[in-house]
C-alpha cells in the first residue's frame, strides 16, 4: 500500500450506494426503481436548446461565455427570488446564490457552519448525499425518528437538550427517501425548538413544485428566517443535467458562503445560468410543472396499486401527496439488501432501505422511484418485483 499522505477525513466517508447501482441497472433491460431521476422524455429539450442559442447569441455571447460573479447571474437570481416568494418564503436577490446544484450548496453550509465533531441532527431515514457531506466535514451525524406524519418533535426536543446541535437538517417536503411531508404544525414545533436550543434549520426542498394531492405548505424557513439555510434546484422541474440550484441564506453568513464558493469552483458556469434565465424567462414554467405532475400522479398511483397485488400480507409502504419516492417496508425479518440481489437476476432494481439510514438501521425496507417510467412499464417491473419476493 502507498504511503503517499492522504487526508484523514476520508477515512470515514461512504460512497452513494444509489450511485453505485447506478452503473447496475444501465444494461439494457433492468428496469430499475433505484434512481431519483426526472423522467427524461419530459424534458423541454427544443426550449432549452433555444436558450442556450440566445445565450450565446451576440452581443452577449462574450459575457456567457467569460468569467462571472460568484453570486450568480443577477437575472437568475432574481427569478429564484420571485419563484420562493410565491411559495411563502420572502426572499430578495441578494439572499441568494447560485450554486452548481443544490448539492453544492449542502457542502458550502457543511463547511461554513460545522467543525469536526459537531453534531448534525436529521430525520430517520435521512438522503444519502447529505450524509456524505456531513462525514467529509467530520460531524457528528445523530439520527432523530419520525413517523407518517415526519420528524417527531418530541423526540427533536429530547435530543437536541442533550446533544447541544450545531444544524438540522430536513427534506420537509416529499422526503427523499421517504415521501412523507411535515405538517404544518410540526413545522411551527421545529422552529420554536430550533430557537430555544439555538441551532441552524437547514431545509432542502427539492420537491416543492412536485405536488399531486392536498395543499401547498410554506417552506419551514419561513417560520425562522434569520436562522434558516433553504436549498433549491431546477433540477427536478427543469434538467438536472444543468447543475443549476440556489442557496438562500441570512445576511450574517451569506459573505462567509461567498468566499466558500470561490474557493470551491469561483462561479457556477456563466453560461448554464445565462441559458437557465434566458429558458426561464421566456416559458411558462407553471405549465410544464403542471404536466410533470399530471404524468408522475399517474406514475405514482401506479405504482401504490401495483404494491398493494404483489407485496405479502403485513407490508406497508408510505402513500406521497408529492415527490419521487415511496417507501416501502416488508414483513418479517427480510434483508432487502439480499433481496436486491435476487431482484437483479430478474432485472428489476431499488435501493435497500439501509443504505438511507445512520442508527441501527432496518434491513427490511426499500426505496422505489416512480417518476421515470410509464404505468405500464411499472407494472412490469413490479411483476418482476414479485418473481424476486417468491
Amino acid at each position: 500500500m502507498s504511503s503517499l499522505a492522504r487526508a484523514r477525513r476520508l477515512d470515514g466517508l461512504t460512497g452513494s450506494p444509489v450511485r453505485d447501482l447506478l452503473a447496475l441497472t444501465r444494461r439494457p433491460g433492468v428496469i430499475s426503481f433505484a434512481g431519483g431521476l426526472p423522467a427524461p422524455e419530459l424534458f423541454d429539450t427544443d426550449g432549452l436548446r433555444a436558450a442556450y442559442a440566445r445565450a450565446l447569441a451576440e452581443p452577449d455571447a462574450a459575457r456567457t461565455l467569460q468569467y462571472s460573479p460568484t453570486e450568480g447571474d443577477p437575472a437568475l437570481r432574481e427569478i429564484a427570488a420571485q419563484r420562493l416568494t410565491d411559495q411563502g418564503l420572502p426572499t430578495v436577490d441578494d439572499d441568494l446564490l447560485i450554486t452548481t446544484g443544490s448539492q453544492q450548496g449542502l457542502s458550502l453550509i457543511a463547511s461554513a457552519l460545522l467543525d469536526p465533531g459537531a453534531v448534525v441532527l436529521v430525520e430517520e431515514p435521512v438522503y444519502l448525499s447529505a450524509v456524505q457531506c456531513f462525514q467529509l466535514a467530520q460531524a457528528r451525524i445523530v439520527p432523530v425518528p419520525g413517523d407518517e406524519h415526519g420528524i417527531d418533535p418530541e423526540a427533536l426536543e429530547e435530543i437536541a437538550a442533550r446533544e447541544d446541535p450545531a444544524l438540522l437538517y430536513l427534506v420537509p417536503t416529499f422526503s427523499n427517501p421517504t415521501g412523507r411531508t411535515l405538517s404544518a404544525e410540526r413545522r411551527d414545533r421545529i422552529a420554536e425548538i430550533a430557537a430555544r436550543h439555538d441551532f441552524w434549520l437547514v431545509e432542502d426542498d427539492p420537491y416543492h413544485e412536485l405536488r399531486y394531492d392536498g395543499q401547498p405548505l410554506t417552506p419551514l424557513s419561513a417560520r425562522a428566517p434569520e436562522r434558516s439555510l433553504y436549498l433549491g434546484s431546477f433540477s427536478k422541474v427543469v434538467a438536472p443535467g444543468m447543475r443549476v440550484g440556489w442557496l438562500r441564506a441570512p445576511e450574517s453568513l451569506m459573505r462567509q458562503l461567498v468566499i466558500l464558493k470561490q474557493a470551491a469552483d469561483l462561479h457556477t458556469s456563466t453560461i448554464d445560468q445565462a441559458a437557465a434565465a434566458e429558458y426561464l424567462a421566456t416559458t411558462d414554467l407553471d405549465a410544464r410543472v403542471r404536466v410533470l405532475r399530471e404524468t408522475y400522479r399517474g406514475r405514482r398511483d401506479a405504482l401504490l396499486r401495483g404494491l398493494a397485488e404483489i407485496t405479502p400480507p403485513g407490508t406497508t409502504w408510505t402513500e406521497p401527496e408529492g415527490g419521487m419516492f415511496v417507501w416501502v417496508r416488508l414483513p418479517g425479518e427480510v434483508d432487502t439488501a439480499e433481496l436486491l440481489e435476487e431482484a437483479l437476476r430478474h432485472d428489476v432494481a431499488f435501493v435497500p432501505g439501509a443504505a438511507f439510514q445512520v442508527g441501527d438501521p432496518d434491513r427490511a425496507t426499500m426505496r422505489l422511484s416512480f417518476t421515470t417510467f410509464s404505468p405500464d412499464t411499472i407494472a412490469e417491473g413490479l411483476r418482476r418485483l414479485a418473481k424476486a419476493l417468491g
